[in-house]
């Protein structure tokens, strides 16, 4: 079970890698568009909206990543000085802490969507609901990522060897 885990955590990053990459792409490109039309010649209008909206997913997808990593900042000190068996202890309740968190998160965000899915963005006419499912989503993704770390400290397992690398 723990390999198939492991997988899991391995194919999430996977995926999460080229898609962060390519928002930023994205987001480069068309906040140079703005700056060079805005020099250039006339102002294109959607620019803004885009790179806002790329802005939001990247770095709701971009903190999944780095979730995913264990890159996320933590102050480690006092667990790393305990024994192993109250420092598993803490680990679990730090990670059960952490879920708790992301459910809520994802429940809040999944009615913040809702809520806002009659709202039409000004120039792309693009429905908010596409603009706010990156908060769920994330939320969901990265609750994942903790169950399956749960499963690891319950195991007796280390979290990760590196950042993004669980072993198997």
């Amino acid at each position: 079970m723990l390999r198939v885990l492991a997988w899991i955590d391995r194919a999430l990053g996977a995926l999460l890698k080229p898609v962060v990459f390519a928002g930023m792409v994205g987001l480069s490109l068309v906040i140079t568009l703005q700056i060079v039309s805005r020099v250039a010649f006339t102002s294109v209008p959607w620019t803004e909206e885009v790179a806002r909206f790329l802005l939001i997913w990247t770095t709701f997808l971009g903190a999944t990543l780095a979730f995913q990593q264990g890159r996320h900042i933590a102050v480690s000190i006092l667990r790393d000085r305990l024994p192993p068996l109250p420092r598993r202890i803490v680990a679990l309740a730090g990670t059960l802490v952490i879920l708790a968190f992301l459910i809520m998160l994802a429940i809040i965000g999944t009615r913040y969507m809702n809520v806002q899915s009659f709202q039409r963005s000004p120039s792309l006419r693009l429905s908010m609901f596409w603009v706010y499912a990156v908060m769920p989503v994330s939320a969901v993704l990265m609750a994942v990522l903790a169950v399956i770390d749960v499963v690891r400290i319950l195991a007796g397992k280390e979290l990760r060897d590196a950042p993004g690398e669980l072993a198997e």
